[in-house]
């Protein structure tokens, strides 16, 4: 919400507080303008996890893409040993014989660097669903509340009405996060 539309609102809200029959719309103004504050906070948040997040999951596969580099990087030189003609054949065993051992432990680490990376970045797509909630919210309470600040200039209640109920779908569609797996 802007300075100007927060200053626009408090005029309507003053201007509905001499009028005993504005009241109930102006109350209504002030709800909806703090639940549009918490929403849009709660949205940006969310939003910032999702992003925090997502730097973590590309980390997390550059991470894994050096073990997998270096795994390979050891496969061939286990294959080139294999096919020269070496002059210290125990020398040359002793050592295709650590690469082994260490590829087969660098192999449960990729598995294992892989499953990390793919649960943060299941993390960023719940992140992201909250967050779509959330500016839902945001936008249907933004409504609600422009909605409503009709009705103090038509003085014609049915806006007031409409208010309400886009103010319900934006409160559901913000709480309907706690729904999201």
């Amino acid at each position: 919400m802007e300075a100007n539309e927060a200053g626009e609102l408090q005029e309507q809200a003053e201007h509905g507080a001499h009028d005993a029959s504005s009241r109930p719309v102006a109350f209504t103004m002030s709800v909806l303008a703090v639940l549009v504050a918490i929403v849009t906070v709660l949205g940006h948040r969310t939003h910032t996890a999702a992003v925090l997040d997502q730097a973590k999951a590309s980390d997390q596969w550059n991470f894994y893409q050096a073990k997998n580099i270096r795994n390979t990087d050891t496969d061939n030189s286990a294959a080139l040993l294999s096919v020269l003609q070496v002059t210290d054949a125990k020398k040359a065993a002793d050592i295709a014989k650590k690469d082994a051992d260490k590829q087969a432990k660098w192999k449960d680490d990729l598995k294992e660097e892989e499953e990390k990376a793919r649960g943060l970045e299941e993390k960023v797509e719940q992140a992201e669903a909250r967050a779509d909630r959330f500016d839902l919210g945001e936008a249907m309470l933004e409504i609600a509340l422009v909605t409503s600040s009709i009705t103090l200039l038509t003085k014609n209640r049915a806006y007031w009405l409409l208010g309400l109920v886009f103010g319900l779908l934006g409160i559901l569609s913000s709480a309907s996060v706690l729904f999201l797996k």
